[in-house]
């Protein structure tokens, strides 16, 4: 995550919500996105978020995720949207449903192994490398 220049505990604390269980569940989610960003290689533009959240949305079922994507796509162009809806979303769906439950897996104890391998054992394939106008180096949305 280094590489993105994010970290987990950068995220600010989760609010308006009084139990501290259900606070917990909840910051724990947002500190997961951001693992399964470098599990995926998704980007954190726009393009990365919606493919990532169509992903989220085959692993949990949560409906917040699945209407991120419905609503979130109409961000993009009609080109980008086209890419999305024939590539990025079977990608999503593929990969959610042959992948772990990478919502249960305790991250804090595999950081020091190699990317590749945990791919390989949470059977994960990365995303499609972005357009190219929204590669990283072009889009630092």
């Amino acid at each position: 995550m280094g590489g993105r220049g994010f970290r987990a505990d950068d995220r600010p604390p989760v609010r308006f919500i009084d139990d501290e269980e259900l606070a917990y569940v909840v910051g724990r989610a947002r500190e997961v996105h951001d693992f399964w960003h470098v599990l995926t290689g998704c980007h954190t533009n726009v393009f990365g978020e919606i493919a990532l959240k169509a992903l989220e949305f085959v692993q949990t079922g949560l409906p917040m995720a699945g209407l991120a994507v419905a609503g979130a796509q109409f961000r993009l162009g009609q080109e980008d949207r086209r890419l999305l809806w024939q590539v990025y979303l079977p990608w999503a769906a593929r990969t959610g449903l042959r992948c772990a439950d990478l919502v249960s897996i305790y991250y804090e104890k595999h950081f020091e192994e190699d990317l590749d391998e945990l791919r390989r054992r949470w059977r994960i394939t990365p995303a499609p490398p972005p357009p190219i106008h929204l590669a990283p180096s072009a889009a630092r949305g």
